[in-house]
């Protein structure tokens, strides 16, 4: 990456552009997103280890579509065990249904049927399909009434020997934009819409050596981190990662150190850092990937509590440069808004972008779909270093411990996160930011990542030059 002119103070990613360049890429579609940073991603997305954004079904989601989940260290071992499993048989191209019974209730499928984009469940008996029930079959029924009166029972099963262009292509002729997937015999396998049948031609799944999704989980840095870390490989974890919120201290040094001697023989993530000096230290401890932003976050507050932290954009410039020179790799996390950023993001240097709150507000995220007053549905987040995430984290140490610890907040603790009513899904926003990743890159004339960091002219713009990008949605007029 090259600047029109030099900087002389720190940036943000609000505060640079991309010029356009020579390009020789005819589609956007020639553009290869995958990573050479060993973390086994076909495009350059990592969904933050956040208790609000980051589970079992983002996991699945994501891996499917080419990127990385980091389930969040606050969650007990056993259970991320089990969450790495379910990710690990699902199927890499059909989506995993909803199942309910035809005895179950209205109530039962309300709980559960925005859980997953495709806004439908399978009633079964046994592992066999006997009926479908979507959104629009529970508007105006009562809650207690049974699935068996309002299930479709008429149903259109899809083979599971389809690749994505004869699935789309299965369910545009039985006029259906989803169909449970059965196998030769007559078990239940997935379900699969037409969305997710396109999508299946765009995006190449993140896989492991043995064909099965990819999944990272986090540890911090305090008691028995090596222990802790020799567990989640032991359960399949694919890339770990170290992480607390001050990543150059020498509690971090010792942890990665005490990990490396483990040769656990997969990528080590850690951080956060924003100088190249956190990055040689966190290197020289055994890590192959640093995780680089202090304070960028929208539920961080500690620039404003701390004067901590660094403008996004010049950190990561400055970390990636760093690391390149090692050997090794950085990812952004933090103050992602737009498809702009991560292309920015990317232009600097890291190998991935870490994105949390923007995918807070999506079917995917753990927490529960409420609708406001307004009838706007949304979901809480919140920062991982405010008092919420605090009491959660201290919950095993005594009254004394935790009523101390929980007066360091340094985040917010409840944020109404609105889905888009047109993008809902994790998918859409994948959909959005990939799109215009892929155009960035063939406006630098860049196939890959490496020429788009390579290539990448940016400039330094002013407030209204950043304002003149956005578009309008009223008349400018009056």
């Amino acid at each position: 990456m090259r600047f029109l002119s030099e900087p002389k103070y720190d940036l943000t990613y609000d505060d640079v552009f991309m010029a356009p360049s020579h390009s020789e890429i005819s589609s956007r579609l020639e553009v290869d997103l995958s990573s050479n940073d060993g973390s086994g991603t076909t495009i350059p997305l990592v969904v933050a280890n956040m208790t609000a954004v980051a589970g079992r079904r983002m996991a699945e989601t994501v891996a499917r579509r080419g990127g990385l989940v980091v389930i969040p260290q606050d969650v007990p071992i056993s259970v991320v065990a089990e969450v790495i499993s379910s990710v690990k048989s699902a199927h890499k191209f059909f989506e995993t249904p909803i199942t309910l019974t035809k005895q179950q209730t209205v109530a039962d499928a309300s709980s559960l049927i925005n859980k997953r984009a495709h806004r439908a469940i399978v009633i079964v008996e046994g592992n066999k399909p006997i009926g479908i029930v979507t959104e629009d079959d529970l508007k105006g029924v009562d809650r207690f009434t049974p699935l068996s009166q309002i299930m479709t029972q008429e149903l259109t099963l899809m083979p599971d020997n389809l690749d994505p262009r004869a699935a789309f292509d299965f369910l545009n002729e039985n006029i259906r934009t989803v169909a449970p997937v059965i196998s030769s015999n007559g078990d239940l396998v997935g379900i699969m819409s037409r969305i997710a049948a396109l999508r299946a031609t765009l995006y190449q799944p993140a896989l492991d050596a043995k064909g099965k999704l990819r999944i990272a989980a986090a540890v911090g840095v305090n008691g028995d981190v090596a222990d802790k870390a020799k567990k989640l490989v032991a359960a399949g974890t694919d890339v770990l990662v170290v992480d607390t919120a001050h990543g150059h201290q020498k509690k971090m040094i010792e942890a990665l150190q005490s990990i490396k001697a483990l040769n656990l023989n997969i990528p080590i993530v850690a951080g956060n850092v924003v100088t190249a000096d956190g990055v040689r230290d966190l290197v020289k401890a055994g890590a192959d990937i640093i995780k680089v932003g202090v304070g960028p976050g929208a539920m961080c507050t500690t620039r404003m509590q701390t004067g901590v932290g660094r403008p996004q954009f010049s950190a990561v410039l400055e970390c990636a440069a760093t690391a390149r020179e090692l050997g090794k790799h950085v990812w952004a996390d933090g103050g992602v808004r737009h498809p702009r950023d991560v292309a920015l993001a990317l232009a600097a240097g890291a190998s991935q972008v870490m994105i949390g709150s923007w995918f807070a507000g999506t079917f995917e995220s753990p927490g529960d779909l409420i609708v406001d007053s307004n009838g706007r549905a949304y979901k809480e987040s919140f920062g991982m270093a405010s008092k919420r995430a605090v009491t959660a984290r201290t919950s095993n140490e005594d009254s004394f411990e935790r009523a101390r610890k929980a007066l360091f907040e340094e985040g917010i603790s409840s944020s109404q996160m609105y889905l888009d009513p047109v993008r809902p899904g994790v998918e859409d926003l994948i959909d959005e930011i990939i799109s215009g990743l892929r155009s960035a890159c063939t406006y630098a004339g860049a196939s890959n990542l490496e020429e788009f960091a390579d290539r990448a002219v940016v400039g330094i713009q002013s407030s209204s030059g950043y304002a003149e990008g956005r578009p309008l949605n009223t008349s400018w007029r009056g």
